[in-house]
């Protein structure tokens, strides 16, 4: 592991995230196994929420996949390793609200909760599965508003 990487995984151990994530993983009742860059696999999640594929509290990431398909799929796990970094980044637990926050911002501004949320955004939109917005997404300015003067 990088230094980095050791910074960060230190980072989410002291900030309660990874093991919150770790308690949900076992409440869960999933695998969980070291991975790869200071990363905890947890493999087997099938709680109903969230919808995703994957999902990261701390250092732990969450997969629906069996563990041998979780390392098959790189970019998937770049980009869930990219949120273990921004939970460091913003001290733990406030990651939590402030997500919610930017996949609301999203939803109302193109009717995705990823296209338009920071978070996924700086994790990368096309690894997580998210459609980049497109130009008639529903808060686009039109060109006759502009001609109009209505901006």
């Amino acid at each position: 592991m990088t230094p980095g990487q050791r910074l960060r995984q230190l980072a989410n151990v002291l900030n309660a995230t990874t093991p919150l994530g770790l308690l949900l993983a076992g409440c869960a009742r999933t695998s969980v196994r070291r991975g790869p860059r200071g990363l905890l696999i947890a493999a087997g999640y099938r709680w109903r929420l969230p919808f995703a594929a994957a999902f990261t509290v701390g250092n732990v990431v969450l997969f629906r996949a069996g563990p041998e398909e979780v390392l098959a799929n790189p970019v998937l796990l770049g980009h869930e390793e990219r949120h273990c970094t921004q939970y460091a980044w913003c001290l733990g637990l406030p990651f939590l609200p402030l997500y919610f926050l930017a996949a609301g911002w999203s939803l109302l501004r193109t009717g995705n909760p990823g296209s338009r949320n920071f978070f996924e955004r700086r994790a990368g939109l096309q690894a997580g599965g998210y459609p980049e917005p497109d130009a008639r997404s529903r808060h686009t300015i039109r060109t006759s508003e502009t001609e109009r003067g209505m901006t």
